[in-house]
């Protein structure tokens, strides 16, 4: 048994109506991500300088020694770029969500100050802005715990939104093992929110961006002028409205740092998208707290039986009569690498027919032969499967005239002299009439083009019967 932890798949085809406060078409999600004085230095005790998301071309860390302009450029986001921020968002009357580093929100009292006074929410961005993809488990979950204590300590409450960043595989595991988080932001795999189970317990995942991120002012490829940001925010949120005004009505998150957003030629970007949302009705601008609240009411989690979880024995009982009396098609899916994805009717179905089409053509044979003949003694019999029983009768086949049921029985005896195998075909997509009309005119074709075609129908009947049990 192999199992694939990634999840492929999400809410697929059909995502659940976000169903935002008065009717929102799409809710517009503003996170400052608060970095500055928690960043690597030689005085935080680290062994190099910063080098990441600064306006510093080509900065690299300096081993041992303090790095005066990278530290200044931080310095910038803590001394101006956060009140620049902070009047921008206070006069819009539009409430933000801090991912504030713990040590970072320590050194900067008056900012803390301002952000409870405006009513922001003050979320977790861990105890230090590093790396933490090399941290061993228990170093890590100590500095998840030392956030917190930090954070409580700086702010007077604990956080209840977390977002590390530059996190490890590990980090969504250890944080929703703390066990103190309604959200954790370390994704950016959805347009909405959802719910994982991690070891039983649910734990709410509100995705966060990249690209709808002014962190690509500092990157490349990425925006060169305000103008270029604008646009991008501007042409994403077009798109997620237009999905609203759909019905399908989705989160757009867009990330801010006080060192680059708050640079004046850069800032004139992000207030010209501001003043333009702001012309729309319909347009929901919460905190991330505020997201969490809704979609825990609004969408609570659900407990569901998981294929990819099952044991080998609950797998072919679930799923042993998809295929006609072939439990060993079940039981050699359930070895495949299963995950996520396959928990629904097209995983479960995918993996299923894997294994049919891969069979040697004697097992194949097998299976097809296992199926009743269509209106035939079986059913005549009351000795069809319920599957079988439920399908044939949708078609009419159970409410046959004596003189249907001799046709029937006439020509499922020369298909069977014919190919070796019975006619095979999903009654469910069709009417007594139009299964006649495939009976006839399949009956004349060779052999191998009759295999391939019943293969085809088994598949389709294990495909339909697979959505009545999902």
């Amino acid at each position: 048994m192999q199992r694939y932890d990634r999840n492929m798949l999400g809410y697929g085809k059909e995502a659940p109506d976000a169903a935002w406060p008065d009717g929102a078409r799409v809710a517009v999600q503003f996170v400052l991500n608060y970095e500055e004085g928690g960043e690597n230095c030689i005085l935080h005790g680290d062994a190099a300088s910063e080098a990441f998301l600064s306006d510093v071309a080509g900065a690299a860390p300096w081993q041992g020694q303090r790095h005066w302009n990278m530290e200044s450029i931080y310095e910038y986001g803590a001394r101006a770029g956060f009140w620049r921020l902070h009047r921008l968002f206070t006069g819009a009357k539009i409430p933000v969500t801090i991912y504030g580093v713990a040590t970072a929100l320590a050194r900067s009292p008056a900012q803390v100050e301002a952000m409870q006074e405006a009513g922001w929410e003050i979320a977790s961005h861990g105890h230090k802005w590093v790396e933490h993809k090399d941290m061993p488990e228990a170093e890590e979950r100590a500095a998840i715990a030392e956030a917190v204590r930090l954070h409580t300590e700086v702010t007077g409450t604990r956080p209840r939104g977390w977002y590390t960043g530059r996190c490890s595989a590990n980090t969504v595991r250890l944080v929703t093992e703390e066990g103190g988080f309604d959200y954790i932001s370390d994704t950016y795999d959805d347009d909405l929110p959802y719910w994982i189970d991690a070891d039983g317990r649910d734990q709410l995942i509100i995705p966060y961006t990249l690209e709808a991120n002014d962190m690509r002012f500092a990157t490349a490829p990425g925006y060169i002028t305000g103008e270029q940001f604008f646009t991008y925010l501007k042409d994403a949120f077009d798109v997620l409205y237009a999905e609203g005004e759909a019905g399908a009505a989705k989160m757009m998150s867009v990330g801010l740092h006080c060192r680059l957003i708050g640079r004046p030629g850069k800032l004139a970007g992000l207030k010209r998208f501001i003043d333009y949302i702001q012309g729309f009705e319909d347009v929901w601008c919460p905190r991330r707290i505020d997201v969490a609240e809704h979609w825990a009411k609004a969408h609570p989690p659900k407990r569901i039986e998981r294929p990819s979880r099952m044991s080998v024995a609950r797998f072919v009982e679930a799923y042993g009569g998809v295929f006609e009396h072939s439990p060993w098609i079940a039981e050699r899916a359930h070895g495949l690498e299963l995950g996520p994805a396959h928990d629904c009717a097209a995983g479960v179905h995918n993996a299923l027919a894997r294994v049919f089409r891969s069979a040697p053509e004697e097992e194949r044979l097998g299976v097809l032969n296992a199926h009743p003949d269509l209106a035939g003694k079986l059913a005549a019999a009351k000795r069809l499967t319920a599957e079988s029983t439920a399908e044939q009768a949708g078609a009419g086949l159970d409410a046959l005239t004596d003189a249907e049921r001799a046709q029937f029985t006439q020509l499922n005896d020369a298909y069977v002299r014919k190919h070796g195998f019975p006619f095979i075909i999903a009654v469910r997509d069709h009417d007594k009439a139009s299964i006649l009309a495939a009976f006839e005119r399949r009956i004349g074709h060779d052999r191998d083009i009759e295999f391939s075609e019943a293969c085809r129908q088994v598949e389709r009947i294990a495909r339909l019967r697979l959505e009545d049990m999902f």
